[in-house]
């Protein structure tokens, strides 16, 4: 256990810091929602990911996203792998570089317990959530993030006892609402706390 563990624990505790350091958890898509739900989660103890993007850091991205102007010409998953070891130099990150289709979608994230959809196009994200929805593992997904203001609309959907859907479910990227750093970040520490909150079994979400 590393000195950032070990600081992790005095707040977490035993039991709780095993549970999500044993936890492995699929990120689908290392932008504004993947590479800020990483962080989070990293943060909060989790140690174990699979990361899939097969994109490029570019200036356009670092209004929003978990990378820096050096990173800039770097495949994304590269980039936020070096970013997140800095926080805890002991994770476990695998990454994928290729584009998830429907042909390696199952493949991809097979060994994980948590989905976590983070993908910027419609298509991409209706093809994660309909393949995982009916799985073993939680899926969290994201739907409605984009401009600014009124971000107490963003919330947490529970649609079945292991999806879950954040967001406000309307405002959608577009010339008029840009994605922008302060909503697409409320959005993605949301996914990261119902993954945290899952997987330590008092979930805020359930009601009743």
């Amino acid at each position: 256990m590393n000195l950032f563990e070990e600081a992790l624990l005095s707040h977490m505790g035993k039991e709780n810091l095993e549970k999500v350091q044993n936890c492995k958890v699929g990120i689908a898509g290392a932008g504004g929602l993947g590479s800020n739900c990483a962080f989070n989660l990293v943060r909060s103890g989790f140690k174990h990911f699979v990361m899939a993007d097969f994109d490029v850091v570019e200036f356009t991205n670092l209004n929003r996203q978990f990378y820096f102007a050096k990173h800039v010409g770097r495949k994304k998953v590269d980039a936020l792998k070096e970013n997140l070891l800095h926080i805890n130099c002991d994770l476990w990150i695998e990454t994928y570089r290729e584009k998830i289709e429907s042909h390696n979608v199952g493949d991809v994230f097979k060994d994980c317990d948590v989905v976590v959809e983070a993908f910027d196009k419609a298509q991409y994200k209706r093809m994660i959530v309909e393949h995982y929805l009916n799985s073993e593992k939680l899926l969290v997904s994201a739907s409605g993030l984009a401009g600014w203001g009124k971000s107490d609309a963003i919330q947490v959907h529970r649609m079945k006892e292991r999806f879950y859907l954040v967001g406000d479910l309307e405002t959608e990227v577009g010339e008029d609402v840009p994605p922008m750093s302060p909503r697409v970040n409320i959005a993605a520490a949301k996914q990261a706390d119902v993954v945290l909150a899952y997987v330590l079994g008092e979930n805020p979400y359930v009601k009743g």
